[in-house]
């Protein structure tokens, strides 16, 4: 995909909108002061609570933080002070032949520049009983106020889905001292950025630390007082909590001719298939960096670097997106697990693994070439950075490919005698 020229003729004075209070839509509108100062930013969300983040929402819940610390920026004035309005309210339809949006209340705007950074929502199956009171995700305010009010001390608590969002629900959980229960579909905890080795290390830390997890198991039906499994168990349940997936709010969309896939579809600029539209954050389908293919990432890194580079682009300084890395950190319990890049291995490719069950120990390192592509690990800290470093460099490992190979806890020495010709012995496990 290329740059595509807007031929429409624009005011001195842009008129920006932008779709969300995320984090994309946030830094977006926040850089967009910067470069644009005369221009109108109006930020819209559908929430009643000021701009927060989803990612805090686990502080929140294990009582680290206070409500009002999920805030996205603290001063109250701050949007004021920036000349950034936030209009609180539903986009119904977006018509883009007319530079305009419709809004619940009846209100429309019209734009210069556009950007839909509606993120994503919790995705439900349709299990019986899942629509009962004592049945909530976690993915709102709303949805930690509903989990806070039930999942007192002793409660017990069946949590469905053990993926990146499940585990980091799971660890607020643990704190706040409930009777847990895990059930995940897939053989492994974290399926989607463990493999099954790494996963199974996971799940028996877990079980180590009083909670019970049931892989390769799915709910057939909840009741009033339990979960009733598909190898026949019942669970008791004061609280069910579905974290089985999450999905790209694209609904306002449906009769636009915004191209859509399973998010909204941009080019390198994150500009979509409308000259004067932008996505960014969980709701685009962007440049993946280790592969070049357009996938959606929904980490909240990917949205805060896209929504730099859309504020650049909306506002006439061409700036090109070079891919996001895919990376995860999560905290289970006290242990640590990280992924990055093509952490599951390149076609073509070869790896190194090396694992300590005894103190939960794991690192996996994936090759292509002489390059470093992927990694994965559990237990470890140290190595985070390095990988990451040597990922998005693409350096060429030469003979510290070989070395790797036979003793994968030297990375950083690797790295350094790769950037600098310099090497230390720095052993991780």
């Amino acid at each position: 995909a290329s740059w595509v020229k807007s031929t429409r003729c624009h005011m001195t004075t842009n008129k920006h909108v932008i779709i969300g209070v995320g984090p994309a839509g946030i830094i977006a509108a926040e850089t967009l002061r910067k470069l644009d100062t005369g221009s109108t930013i109006t930020v819209i969300g559908n929430e009643p609570e000021p701009p927060y983040s989803r990612m805090a929402i686990p502080y929140y819940l294990a009582d680290n933080i206070e409500e009002a610390g999920t805030h996205l920026r603290k001063n109250p004035n701050h949007f004021d002070n920036k000349r950034i309005e936030i209009v609180k309210d539903e986009v119904t339809k977006v018509n883009e032949k007319q530079n305009s949006i419709s809004l619940q209340s009846g209100n429309d705007l019209n734009y210069d520049k556009l950007l839909i950074a509606t993120g994503s929502h919790a995705t439900v199956p349709p299990i019986p009983g899942v629509n009962s009171s004592h049945v909530c995700s976690c993915w709102t305010l709303e949805d930690a106020r509903n989990i806070i009010s039930l999942a007192k001390p002793n409660a017990n608590v069946v949590l469905v889905g053990a993926g990146f969002i499940g585990c980091i629900i799971l660890e607020a959980l643990a704190k706040r001292k409930v009777n847990l229960s895990v059930v995940e579909m897939e053989n492994r905890m974290v399926p989607r950025m463990m493999n099954e080795t790494s996963g199974g290390f996971i799940k028996h830390w877990c079980e180590q630390k009083g909670i019970k997890v049931y892989t390769s198991t799915s709910v057939e039906e909840i009741d009033a007082n339990n979960v009733q499994l598909d190898n026949k168990q019942s669970l008791a349940a004061d609280l069910v909590i579905m974290a089985t997936g999450i999905k790209a709010n694209v609904g306002f969309i449906n009769n636009t001719s915004i191209k859509v896939d399973s998010g909204i579809l941009v080019n390198e600029y994150l500009q979509t298939s409308e000259v004067d539209i932008f996505a960014a954050g969980d709701v685009a389908q962007g440049k993946d960096f280790s592969t070049n293919n357009f996938s959606v990432h929904a980490i909240q890194p990917t949205a805060a670097d896209h929504g730099r580079i859309t504020a650049n682009n909306m506002a006439g300084k061409k700036t090109r997106h070079q891919g996001s890395i895919i990376m995860n950190v999560l905290d289970t319990v006290g242990l640590i697990s990280s992924s990055f890049g093509l952490w599951m291995g390149a076609e073509g490719g070869d790896y190194i693994e090396l694992q300590d069950p005894s103190k939960h120990r794991y690192l996996n390192l994936q090759f292509k070439g002489d390059v470093l592509v992927g990694a994965s690990s559990v237990g470890l800290t140290e190595h985070v950075g390095v990988v990451r470093g040597l990922i998005q460099s693409k350096i060429k490992l030469g003979k510290w490919k070989s070395r790797l190979k036979a003793d994968p806890t030297r990375l950083m020495e690797a790295y350094l005698g790769c950037t600098q010709a310099v090497g230390h012995n720095a052993g991780i496990l």
